[in-house]
């Protein structure tokens, strides 16, 4: 599993060039949940708190990678974009930050893959949360477009 986290991260910071400037940390993968990390530093607005790109970004990449690894361990290599997302921002975010993207229930993983199986494509809709010392601040639900 460390293996895969390692290229997780190493293929974040190489394909999204604005990943190495927000200097995104793959964190944690349990299976049904991915964390990724970001200083406060690399991402502070002119208020001295989170920008709000950059906590959106955050969002997005946690779901994309969670997407990579869930589908990589089923065998299935595929094109993965965010095709529509909402933003929730509940607090603002003064200090360093994470994303915490949750898997939805197995069955809806499951209808993902038989699509992309008989068609080739189709789309999951996941939820995650930016979360700093342990509260919510943001929360993030996107669809995701994979293209097999």
């Amino acid at each position: 599993m460390r293996r895969e986290l390692e290229e997780l991260q190493q293929r974040i910071l190489t394909d999204i060039a604005l990943a190495r400037h927000i200097d995104v940390g793959v964190e944690s993968y349990t299976g049904n949940e991915l964390v990724l990390a970001a200083p406060l530093a690399e991402n502070s607005n002119h208020k001295g708190t989170a920008f709000g790109g950059s906590l959106f970004s955050l969002a997005v990449l946690s779901g994309w990678g969670l997407l990579v690894l869930k589908l990589a361990e089923r065998g299935v290599e595929a094109d993965i974009v965010i095709q529509d997302s909402r933003m929730m921002y509940r607090r603002p975010v003064t200090g360093d930050f994470r994303a915490r993207a949750t898997l939805p229930p197995l069955e809806e993983f499951d209808r993902l893959l038989h699509m992309l199986e008989r068609r080739g494509r189709g789309r999951l809709e996941l939820g995650a949360s930016i979360e700093q010392d342990g509260v919510v601040a943001v929360d993030f639900l996107g669809t995701f477009a994979v293209v097999a």
